[in-house]
């Protein structure tokens, strides 16, 4: 009898079960957990200009050879934690591009004033180190780009050196350009124009040196200076560099845009004639209103300086500073790509969070959250269209502020700093302990700044849209702590949704926004946590809602 009672109720409930869904009545409900489980898949990496960029400090980032300096033959060894060039393996962390800082020979650790254009600083090793490294990074598919310091010299250049000697002999002549080339290549003046001007031993001239005595400036409207750098963009292309960082691009000519934009078009043209692939990046530290303008020479990209450092618009977001919410956030990444295109349409943004210029990201939070903003923040550069670069050790959320050799200590690659490749830091650096795990110890933690940083990589190089994309804000999915971003690569789109809050979030899907990116049947494509939880996705009759939460973010894609 209860038997039979049983199976009659059962098969009301079925019964029920069955016409509930032909209804569309029926509630689905489907709960992820692993980051690692649903970003597993295909890569879809172009050869292209658009890559993952990784700033490489080499005083600081592996010593080959015990003398507690980085260098070039380091790099190598370390290529495989870069990128190994085996889309099957998951041991790396998946970027395809790598800046250099300077590596000619300099007196200074940070060789921002250069003594030889073509050559390698003797502590980082030879020309036959550097081009093993650009055919190893070449075999990998990594990209190699070199700063070049364009603005200035060392005072013991060469050329400097030349023009100083010949002005200190004149006896009262005035100086000729015949006799002496390199009195053009500076900017010398009998007058001491203001306090950047140091005077020339006891000639009665004067040179500027903007950043400082050390670093005299070029004058690099002189058409010689112009013939030397393209000779030596000639040496490095020819070495196989893939292409350059432009230093201090705002101040070839300081306070005077229209020449600063000329003299980038001038490098831009002469370099797309020897390498129409090669690309150039600019440092220009200015506003957005300003290096927007700097687009119009046509390089490839500007450094998007309004979304980095401390007091940028991803920490300002996360900080809630300056009235930025969520959705300002959203709105400020579609502005600046419709501000980049309007000048040039072929920019190709340069997004960064931190770089050797700046303190590094873990110092901005504090609190129960301070990690898991450390982790979102990133995401919210790594995701941004363009360039995005990364400044080598924020992906373990290494510590260092204060003055610049702070900002470039040691990659920490184990906490014993008497460990095999171990560099000693920049002289005069302060010794402080790391707020975060060495990467030993990351590696091993699923739920680390590391970890999660490489799964972040990891859908950037699933998902063209990502990099390529061209953006939208879906207005009706964001509020103040939630923002979806629209991004659209040869018809195809994703849609990434933040929770930018220390909350659980639920968003309900709209059809109308997600069908103008041509997203049908929404699912989840990718996601990442910056804690332990889970994604939610719930069907109920025609309503579909997403739950994300603190601080996390969802890719969705069509089914």
């Amino acid at each position: 009898m209860r038997k039979r009672n049983f199976y009659k109720i059962s098969s009301c409930i079925c019964i029920f079960i069955l016409f509930a869904s032909l209804l569309g009545g029926c509630a689905q409900k489907k709960n992820i957990t692993s980051m690692k489980a649903v970003n597993e898949g295909p890569l879809s990496v172009i050869d292209d200009k658009y890559r993952t960029f990784y700033e490489v400090f080499l005083y600081s980032y592996y010593d080959s050879n015990r003398d507690g300096i980085g260098d070039i033959k380091g790099l190598i060894q370390k290529l495989d934690y870069l990128n190994d060039g085996n889309a099957k393996t998951d041991s790396d962390l998946g970027v395809n591009g790598i800046w250099l800082m300077p590596i000619m020979p300099s007196d200074s650790y940070h060789k921002y004033d250069v003594k030889d254009y073509e050559a390698i600083d003797p502590s980082y090793g030879t020309l036959t180190d550097f081009k093993t490294l650009v055919k190893d990074c070449h075999k990998r598919g990594i990209h190699l780009i070199i700063d070049m310091v364009m603005n200035h010299t060392s005072n013991q250049h060469p050329w400097f050196v030349k023009a100083c000697d010949y002005l200190e002999n004149l006896n009262g002549k005035e100086p000729s350009k015949e006799e002496c080339p390199y009195v053009s290549y500076y900017n010398f003046s009998k007058q001491k124009v203001n306090n950047t001007y140091y005077s020339v031993g006891n000639s009665g001239w004067y040179y500027e040196g903007a950043f400082s005595q050390n670093m005299p400036d070029l004058n690099l409207e002189d058409s010689g200076v112009r013939n030397e750098f393209s000779n030596i963009v000639d040496f490095w292309l020819n070495l196989g560099v893939d292409g350059f960082r432009m230093d201090a691009a705002g101040e070839y000519f300081s306070g005077n845009d229209v020449k600063n934009i000329e003299t980038l078009s001038w490098f831009h043209q002469m370099v797309q004639q020897k390498d129409k692939n090669a690309y150039i990046v600019a440092e220009v530290w200015q506003g957005m209103d300003t290096y927007q303008k700097y687009y119009q020479s046509k390089i490839d990209s500007c450094f998007n300086f309004a979304f980095a450092n401390s007091d940028g618009v991803i920490a300002d977001t996360l900080k809630r500073t300056k009235g930025y919410t969520a959705s300002s956030y959203a709105k400020s990444v579609v502005n600046a790509q419709k501000a980049f295109l309007k000048n040039s349409n072929t920019a190709i943004d340069a997004p960064f969070y931190t770089n050797h210029d700046m303190g590094r990201s873990a110092g901005y939070y504090s609190g129960d959250t301070a990690e898991q903003k450390v982790k979102i923040a990133g995401a919210m550069n790594l995701f941004m269209s363009g360039n995005a670069f990364l400044y080598y050790g924020e992906e373990l959320g290494m510590k260092g502020a204060g003055k610049d050799e702070n900002k470039r200590a040691p990659m920490y690659w184990t906490s014993d700093k008497k460990a095999k490749g171990m560099c000693v830091g920049p002289p005069g650096m302060d010794h402080f302990d790391m707020l975060y795990p060495d990467l030993k110890i990351q590696k091993k933690d699923s739920n680390s700044i590391y970890n999660f940083y490489k799964q972040t990589i990891l859908l950037r190089n699933r998902y063209p849209q990502i990099a390529r994309g061209k953006e939208s804000f879906l207005v009706k999915m964001s509020d103040d702590d939630v923002c979806t971003i629209g991004k659209t690569y040869k018809k195809s789109s994703i849609a990434i949704v933040y929770n930018l809050s220390e909350k659980t979030k639920t968003v309900t899907l709209n059809k109308k926004e997600l069908k103008k990116l041509k997203i049908q049947s929404p699912s989840i494509g990718g996601m990442l946590l910056s804690k332990k939880g889970a994604v939610s996705m719930n069907t109920d009759g025609n309503k579909q809602t997403i739950t994300l939460p603190s601080y996390s973010a969802v890719i969705l894609k069509s089914k």
